[in-house]
Protein backbone atom coordinates (compact mmCIF):
# COMPACT_ATOMS: atom_id res chain seq x y z
CA UNK A 1 0.00 0.00 0.00
CA UNK A 2 1.14 3.25 -0.80
CA UNK A 3 0.29 5.40 2.23
CA UNK A 4 1.79 9.24 0.55
CA UNK A 5 -0.24 8.28 -2.70
CA UNK A 6 -3.68 7.46 -0.69
CA UNK A 7 -2.70 10.25 1.08
CA UNK A 8 -2.77 12.65 -1.72
CA UNK A 9 -5.67 11.13 -3.22
CA UNK A 10 -7.58 12.09 0.15
CA UNK A 11 -6.57 15.63 -0.30
CA UNK A 12 -7.89 15.27 -4.21
CA UNK A 13 -10.79 14.17 -3.05
CA UNK A 14 -11.25 16.42 -0.10
CA UNK A 15 -10.70 19.87 -2.20
CA UNK A 16 -13.52 18.81 -5.07
CA UNK A 17 -15.30 18.56 -2.03
CA UNK A 18 -15.98 14.53 -2.08
CA UNK A 19 -15.63 14.76 1.42
CA UNK A 20 -16.79 10.90 1.66
CA UNK A 21 -14.61 10.16 -0.65
CA UNK A 22 -11.60 11.53 1.19
CA UNK A 23 -12.59 9.79 4.24
CA UNK A 24 -12.30 6.55 2.60
CA UNK A 25 -8.92 7.27 1.02
CA UNK A 26 -7.30 8.74 4.96
CA UNK A 27 -9.37 5.63 6.38
CA UNK A 28 -7.63 3.27 4.85
CA UNK A 29 -4.02 4.95 5.98
CA UNK A 30 -5.79 5.00 9.32
CA UNK A 31 -7.22 1.80 9.92
CA UNK A 32 -4.68 -0.35 7.91
CA UNK A 33 -1.20 1.19 8.32
CA UNK A 34 0.69 1.61 11.48
CA UNK A 35 1.47 5.45 11.56
CA UNK A 36 3.02 7.85 14.24
CA UNK A 37 0.52 10.47 13.71
CA UNK A 38 -2.56 8.50 13.35
CA UNK A 39 -4.45 11.25 15.46
CA UNK A 40 -3.76 13.37 12.22
CA UNK A 41 -5.22 11.43 10.13
CA UNK A 42 -8.25 10.51 12.34
CA UNK A 43 -8.32 14.26 12.59
CA UNK A 44 -8.49 15.02 8.66
CA UNK A 45 -11.07 11.69 8.78
CA UNK A 46 -13.49 13.21 10.99
CA UNK A 47 -12.82 16.95 9.65
CA UNK A 48 -14.27 15.24 6.13
CA UNK A 49 -16.83 13.76 7.60
CA UNK A 50 -18.20 16.63 9.45
CA UNK A 51 -18.38 18.33 5.78
CA UNK A 52 -20.06 15.28 4.76
CA UNK A 53 -22.89 15.73 7.95
CA UNK A 54 -23.30 19.25 6.66
CA UNK A 55 -24.56 18.19 3.00
CA UNK A 56 -26.76 15.88 4.63
CA UNK A 57 -28.07 18.12 6.75
CA UNK A 58 -26.70 16.61 9.94
CA UNK A 59 -26.02 19.85 11.93
CA UNK A 60 -25.50 17.28 15.21
CA UNK A 61 -23.10 15.06 13.72
CA UNK A 62 -21.10 17.74 12.13
CA UNK A 63 -20.48 19.76 15.30
CA UNK A 64 -19.52 16.94 17.21
CA UNK A 65 -17.02 15.92 14.13
CA UNK A 66 -16.07 19.39 14.17
CA UNK A 67 -14.73 19.74 17.67
CA UNK A 68 -13.22 16.46 17.80
CA UNK A 69 -11.39 17.03 14.53
CA UNK A 70 -9.95 20.24 15.77
CA UNK A 71 -9.07 18.62 19.21
CA UNK A 72 -7.17 16.02 17.24
CA UNK A 73 -5.85 18.76 14.39
CA UNK A 74 -4.40 21.58 16.82
CA UNK A 75 -1.72 19.33 18.23
CA UNK A 76 -0.04 18.84 15.07
CA UNK A 77 0.06 22.85 14.99
CA UNK A 78 1.49 25.42 12.54
CA UNK A 79 2.29 23.02 9.57
CA UNK A 80 2.09 19.17 9.23
CA UNK A 81 3.10 16.96 6.29
CA UNK A 82 3.04 19.98 4.45
CA UNK A 83 -0.24 21.31 5.39
CA UNK A 84 -0.82 24.24 7.05
CA UNK A 85 -2.53 23.26 10.19
CA UNK A 86 -3.49 26.70 11.48
CA UNK A 87 -5.36 27.79 8.45
CA UNK A 88 -7.47 24.20 8.56
CA UNK A 89 -8.61 24.75 12.51
CA UNK A 90 -9.14 28.57 11.65
CA UNK A 91 -11.55 27.14 9.13
CA UNK A 92 -12.85 23.95 10.62
CA UNK A 93 -13.86 26.84 13.94
CA UNK A 94 -15.35 29.11 11.68
CA UNK A 95 -17.64 26.24 10.09
CA UNK A 96 -18.56 24.93 13.68
CA UNK A 97 -19.59 28.61 14.63
CA UNK A 98 -21.86 28.88 11.33
CA UNK A 99 -23.31 25.54 12.99
CA UNK A 100 -23.66 26.60 16.28
CA UNK A 101 -25.25 30.24 15.50
CA UNK A 102 -27.89 28.81 13.11
CA UNK A 103 -28.57 25.62 14.63
CA UNK A 104 -29.23 24.51 10.90
CA UNK A 105 -27.00 23.35 8.05
CA UNK A 106 -29.15 25.37 5.80
CA UNK A 107 -27.41 28.88 5.77
CA UNK A 108 -23.36 27.48 5.61
CA UNK A 109 -20.99 29.11 3.68
CA UNK A 110 -18.99 26.60 1.31
CA UNK A 111 -16.48 29.44 0.87
CA UNK A 112 -14.58 29.05 4.03
CA UNK A 113 -14.08 25.31 3.33
CA UNK A 114 -10.49 25.12 3.50
CA UNK A 115 -8.17 23.79 0.69
CA UNK A 116 -5.61 21.83 1.20
CA UNK A 117 -2.55 22.40 -0.39
CA UNK A 118 0.71 20.67 0.59
CA UNK A 119 3.64 23.15 1.42
CA UNK A 120 7.24 22.33 0.49
CA UNK A 121 9.45 24.03 2.35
Amino acid sequence: MDEQKIFLQGIEKFNKRNFYGAHECWEEIWSEINIPDDKFIQGLIQLSVAYFHISNQNVVGAKSLFNKSINKLIVYNPLHRGLDIKLIVEKAKQSLEILITNNSTEKFNWEIVPILIIKND
